[in-house]
């Protein structure tokens, strides 16, 4: 500082003086060379780009276990991105075990057990009892959310290896013999599919012998709606997506994390070139070059199949032009929602979007794109070859199409049951699961999942189909009907599904992150406030962004209004 006419002023120095003594050590952590080493060599020649972080993140965890934060620096470091963001996205999705600097590194087996509410009535949390008592601290026992074996309860996994109907016994002779790879069940292969006929559309389209019109046409015609949930009709979303402009992409919502729901992975697991080709002819309708298929962390031994059969067509000249790219999820069911999904393809946390623009205007990317879940896909050849009047013929109680229930609980052959749009839940239970389980009474049943409410008995005349059951409160949504007895308390049952929702909050939003915490809170108490429930229901029903928080309270008001008298 120096004095001029009395006063004093403030010299000013270039920051390249070097008049003040510069820090001994570098700010920030530095990248150890033999973690960056590490990364490297597991990357190999994979693409460095964005949209791969979740991708190299399994990488990381499949070879190690856990993320330390050595390979997450290391990884920011090679991919160019701030280990903020890198952090961020690894702590967002529940299959990332992040382990900071001087935290314990979680046992080398981990053995997952299903609490959603089919597993839960079939005694799951005993199980996980069971096998901490029996397995722990040698083996780390955590619960998880639907894994989409309902028809199997009570599920778990160990490793990366399901087991259905899971006793004790079992899962811990499976651990201790290591065999924690899925298995990988028998299902139709290119060379079988194709001796049935299967790529002839695909090709049909390719030669323009079937229009883009003509199928467009036909899609809308048979009444095909979006299966994942929504309910959009899909000839129509093939309309909007090709009228806006080029280039386009796809983005196939596999991500099927409802509870009670497992459709998709029946059907991947039956028939994938079924599915693959109805892709590839969406994708030519819309004239998209580059597919994304997102399929849950969930389903290891569908995404297994879908590497060996996406390989097989590539090899066989069946993609052309068209590129394929399949993503894993990481354990997050709030990526089910569209808008969410096409940020975790990006390799972001799966955060809703805003809308509008809609994904078929602005979506993956930045570009028109678009988004089908696998069922809807799956049925695009069989409604082309015979006919929209084919899907349209079918249905019960002047409801039109078909549907395939993924039906659990207390019935005696659950599973996936293709039956006429607009059937009943009584019908469904008697027809097609041979009756409810013996020593069960029908009490009541959840027509679409831990989303989509809850209806007594005395209302199993409703058609379930879109549209039918809105006034009613619920909604049929990706036709996950979970069947309840006098066997269980309704209580409990809401509870439970709070809980999940609780968990699966992606907590961007107020109202779902912090109303799901207090809903359990008030629901966990002897005695429910009901009037202070109502409230918050309103309040997460109005204001949260996507379906989680709007619909997370359906089950809880649809006890209330029907079972009241459990609550006092």
């Amino acid at each position: 500082m120096s004095v001029k006419g009395g006063a004093a002023v403030a010299e000013r120095r270039h920051p390249g003086l070097g008049r003040r003594k510069a820090s001994p050590f570098p700010k920030g952590r530095q990248v150890e060379g033999s973690a960056l080493a590490e990364v490297r060599d597991l990357l190999g020649t994979r693409g460095r780009g964005r949209d791969l972080l979740i991708e190299h993140l399994h990488l990381i965890q499949d070879k190690f276990g856990h993320l330390s934060a050595r390979h997450l620096a290391a990884l920011a470091e090679e991919m160019r991105l701030s280990l903020t963001e890198v952090y961020e996205v690894a702590t967002f999705y529940a299959h990332f075990d992040v382990v900071l600097d001087g935290e314990v590194t979680p046992p080398s087996l981990t053995i997952r057990v299903c609490d959603s509410l089919t597993c839960a009535l079939m005694g799951g949390e005993a199980l996980a009892d069971e096998l901490r008592e029996k397995l722990s601290p040698g083996v780390r026992i955590v619960r998880a959310p639907c894994m989409g074996r309902c028809q199997s309860a009570p599920v778990c996994e160990v490793g990366h290896r399901h087991l259905d109907n899971a006793t004790t016994a079992e899962a811990s002779a499976l651990a201790e013999q290591g065999h924690t790879h899925p298995l990988i069940p028998a299902y139709l292969s290119l060379e079988a599919y194709r001796s049935k006929g299967g790529y002839r559309l695909l090709e049909e389209c390719r030669t323009g012998k079937r229009s883009a019109d003509d199928l467009i046409a036909i899609m809308e015609n048979s009444g095909l709606r979006g299966l994942g949930g929504a309910g959009f009709p899909a000839g129509r979303k093939w309309r909007f997506v090709r009228q806006e402009k080029g280039p386009r992409l796809m983005a196939v919502n596999g991500d099927e994390g409802e509870p009670g729901t497992f459709k998709d992975r029946h059907y991947l697991e039956l028939d994938p070139h079924r599915f693959l080709e109805g892709t590839l002819v969406a994708a030519q309708i819309v004239e998209a070059g580059e597919i994304y298929i997102y399929i849950r962390d969930e389903y290891p031994a569908v995404l297994e199949i879908l590497r060996r059969e996406i390989a097989a067509i590539e090899k066989a000249g069946i993609l052309g032009a068209v590129k394929v790219h399949l993503r894993r999820g990481a354990g997050a069911y709030i990526c089910g929602e569209e808008s969410a999904m096409l940020e975790s393809i990006e390799g972001k946390r799966g955060l809703p979007r805003h809308k509008p623009p809609f994904p078929s205007q602005v979506g993956l990317f930045g570009l028109p794109t678009l988004i089908h879940n696998v069922e809807t896909l799956y049925w695009v050849r069989e409604i082309v070859e015979r006919g929209a009047d084919w899907f349209s013929g079918h249905g019960r109680n002047g409801r039109k199409g078909l549907r395939s229930f993924s039906v659990s609980g207390h019935v005696k052959n659950p599973g996936v049951k293709l039956a006429p749009a607009g059937i009943t839940v009584k019908e469904l239970i008697d027809e097609y699961c041979g009756g409810m389980a013996d020593g069960h009474i029908f009490k009541a049943y959840l027509p679409g999942g831990a989303s989509g409410g809850i209806l007594p008995a005395s209302m199993s005349d409703i058609p379930l189909d879109f549209g039918t059951l809105e006034a009613h409160g619920c909604f049929i949504g990706s036709a996950a009907v979970i069947v309840l007895s006098d066997k269980d308390s309704m209580r409990e049952v809401a509870l439970n599904l709070m809980r999940f929702f609780e968990d699966e909050s992606c907590g961007q939003c107020t109202p779902c992150r912090v109303g799901t915490e207090k809903a359990v809170k008030i629901m966990s108490e002897k005695k429910w406030d009901q009037p202070l429930l109502e409230e918050l229901a309103v309040a997460m029903t109005d204001a949260s962004i996507c379906g989680l928080g709007q619909a997370a309270c359906n089950p809880l008001k649809q006890v209330m209004k029907h079972f009241a008298e459990e609550l006092s």
